[in-house]
């Protein structure tokens, strides 16, 4: 039986961060994974430039069951303060739309940096490692692994969701969970695609590879992005974002044309004489296949002086407040997180340690907290990390 002080399970962002905290106060810190190589999700992420977060941190971004639980971690530790330890590195970045900010080059560079900083306090990652038993005994807790067991004073569960399986995602973190007792929210893939009902499928899978800048809400969130149609269903960021706020069997709104008063506009053009064909028109806002997949050809092909004002307010209803109902998402396949998960009533917001447990704590996207799209869950990852690195 190996001691240590702190065994941290998972070796992803937030497992990572916590190690560096950890070893800095002096604590001899090992991480168990499972996986091959460290940070894999890291790797992927933001299409290999890790999109680790954002200019514009709020509690809003997020969401659970106690939306207060976050407030904690994120005003303790920062996107600023991320950014200053990038900033040491020296990792070029730049910033996309809404705040978001990726490595210039490769989020290997964050990956980097964090182990980096690990072998600066020498915390030890130990790869390959399969968890088969987690025990509780006197003041210590023992594992028992295929590559040994070990003991700890302190650990911490960082395993992450359920999304992306093929990148090792496992339910590991929620088990230990309920082992000792502590609750867990249902979960469910969250900033994912969502698939259509068979005859919408069939009716827009022509649309594939189109996107458009649209507005996407349900009666409690509303989200200006781009939608993307898929072979599938219908994707992109706007998409992403709302299923996240999407329950089964409900509708979404999409104005497919949310930068013109379609209405408006085309009475104005009728005042004017114009006399083209409302196709002609109509494909100066949008794409062609998607005019003619949302309208009948009988009334492309007229005039626009033809048309009557409830014809025209029909029009613009139709792209401007395209309801649908989404047969489901693509699940924890393609999805970017897992909503729900270890509830954070049961876990402290200044330590992250568990309320019945002295010496476990839970760090990162196993827990009950779930970002938007665009840096926040990697801000997530850092903050609640930080936190339970100053205690564990």
């Amino acid at each position: 039986m190996s001691d240590t002080d702190v065994i941290i399970i998972g070796a992803g962002a937030s497992g990572l961060m916590c190690a560096i905290e950890a070893g800095k106060r002096g604590r001899k810190v090992l991480v168990l994974d499972h996986a091959n190589k460290a940070g894999k999700k890291i790797l992927m992420s933001g299409g290999g430039r890790c999109n680790f977060t954002n200019y514009s941190i709020e509690p809003g971004n997020y969401i659970s069951h106690n939306p207060h639980f976050c407030k904690s971690a994120l005003s303790r530790y920062t996107q600023w303060d991320f950014l200053a330890l990038i900033g040491r590195y020296q990792i070029p970045f730049h910033e996309r739309d809404h705040g978001q900010l990726f490595c210039n080059d490769s989020a290997k560079d964050i990956l980097e940096l964090l182990l980096a900083e690990c072998n600066k306090v020498g915390v030890v990652v130990q790869l390959n490692t399969h968890i088969d038993s987690v025990e509780r005994l006197t003041d210590l807790f023992h594992l028992k692994t295929n590559n040994g067991n070990f003991s700890c004073q302190s650990l911490v569960i960082a395993t992450g969701g359920l999304s992306i399986p093929k990148m090792g995602a496992t339910p590991l973190g929620y088990k230990i969970a309920e082992q000792f007792g502590i609750k867990v929210l249902p979960t469910s893939a969250a900033l994912v695609p969502f698939t259509l009902q068979p005859e919408d499928k069939e009716k827009f899978s022509a649309l594939s590879g189109i996107a458009v800048p649209c507005v996407v809400s349900n009666n409690r969130q509303s989200f200006s992005e781009n939608v993307l149609f898929t072979h599938r269903g219908l994707s992109g960021p706007a998409i992403l974002q709302i299923s996240s706020y999407w329950r089964a069997g409900e509708e979404i709104v999409i104005n497919l044309l949310p930068q013109v008063n379609l209405e408006t506009e085309l009475k104005s053009k009728r005042q004017q004489k114009v006399k083209n064909k409302l196709k002609t028109i109509l494909e100066g806002y949008l794409p062609k296949r998607l005019v003619s997949s949302f309208l009948s050809d009988d009334l492309l092909e007229r005039s626009l002086q033809d048309l009557s004002d409830k014809q025209i307010q029909r029009v613009a209803d139709q792209l401007h407040c395209w309801t649908i109902k989404p047969n489901g998402t693509e699940g924890y396949r393609t999805a970017e997180v897992t909503s729900g998960g270890v509830d954070c009533d049961a876990v402290s917001s200044k330590t992250m340690e568990s309320k019945q447990v002295q010496g476990l704590y839970f760090v990162g996207e196993v827990l009950d907290v779930t970002g938007w799209l665009g840096g926040y869950n990697f801000q997530w990852a850092w903050s609640s990390a930080w936190c339970a690195g100053q205690y564990c």
